[in-house]
């Protein structure tokens, strides 16, 4: 049998995203240990009751210690403090990582505090669910979607090989960009739908003339997938508005001019232009599942019981 790939890996943070890497590790016997860190005593003691974890510490800095590993699966807006927290407990040679939506600001609030000697490459797995804490994960949630990683200038291309083919493991297909490229294109395939579900939700929370119960009880699947989007952590979702700000105001503004089209098309009767444009965007969609990308036939949660994780070596 080969040696896993890494001794020990600390999981700062242990919600969907946490979670879910721990069991994917497991499932491919990746790593010796894990060790792990959580905001509140509940969830550290959830962590190890479901097996994810061997140990749970109150502090990120101690559960970095001796780790070749360290993924960062805390919102945005505190990676950089927790970077600071761990910087003097980093084992030289260790890989640090994290999983946010938004990578500028990472590079800009993470990589200052890694010292000399540990790998810094930040890295994006986009998948997830509305669910969060520690039971939402599940081994497969990575198989067969795409994992961003951003290595600013000047990182050791062994450390990226390395960690790329820690993603490929986990399940994912990988692709290496720029920080600042991520982000844009992050900004109207992930952010902006985002900001539009909470928005939708939101205006139909304040109609007068249609109570929230006929909203909920003649909901079409459309409303339904914007109710699905609007239900996830609206700490890691604020931290992404206010970290990602220039590409969603930009991203924003184009979608506001196309909305503006949209509307003169129908406030004048013009079904040529709607025609044409609803057509052009329909090849989108056959694109998004010609490439596997969409999960909506199979269920959000089916892939739960797909593959049992194997149990953490001891």
């Amino acid at each position: 049998m080969s040696a896993p790939m890494f001794k020990q890996v600390a999981l700062i943070g242990i919600g969907l995203i946490g979670s879910s890497i721990s069991h994917a590790i497991r499932r491919k016997g990746l790593s010796a240990r894990i060790t792990g860190h959580a905001r509140t005593a509940e969830t550290r003691a959830k962590a190890v009751e479901l097996g994810l974890i061997h140990s749970a510490f109150e502090t990120p800095a101690e559960a970095v210690k001796g780790a070749d590993l360290v993924i960062l699966c805390a919102p945005v807006g505190v990676c950089g403090p927790i970077a600071a927290e761990i910087a003097s407990s980093l084992a030289p040679g260790a890989i640090v990582t994290d999983v946010g939506s938004v990578k500028a600001a990472i590079v800009r609030d993470v990589g200052p505090h890694i010292p000399k000697g540990v790998h810094f490459v930040p890295g994006h797995p986009i998948a997830g669910t509305e669910q969060s804490g520690p039971e939402a994960g599940f081994a497969t949630l990575f198989d067969n979607r795409w994992c961003i990683l951003t290595p600013p200038e000047g990182q050791d291309p062994a450390a990226v090989a390395k960690l790329k083919a820690f993603w490929e493991s986990l399940g994912s297909n990988v692709e290496l960009m720029t920080p600042a490229h991520h982000d844009m294109v992050l900004a109207i395939t992930s952010h902006l739908p985002q900001l539009i579900a909470y928005n939708i939700v939101g205006t139909a929370d304040d109609l007068q003339a249609v109570t929230n119960q006929e909203v909920i009880k003649f909901s079409a699947g459309g409303f339904r997938d914007f109710t699905r989007i609007a239900a996830s952590d609206p700490t890691m979702w604020r931290d992404v508005f206010l970290n990602n700000k220039e590409a969603v105001l930009e991203m924003l503004g184009r979608f506001n001019e196309d909305l503006s089209m949209l509307q003169r098309a129908i406030r004048f009767g013009d079904g040529d232009a709607l025609h044409t444009f609803f057509t052009r965007t329909r090849a989108i969609r056959r694109g998004i599942v010609a490439a596997g990308q969409d999960t909506s036939g199979e269920g959000l949660y089916k892939s739960r019981t797909a593959a049992p994780a194997a149990d953490v070596k001891k």
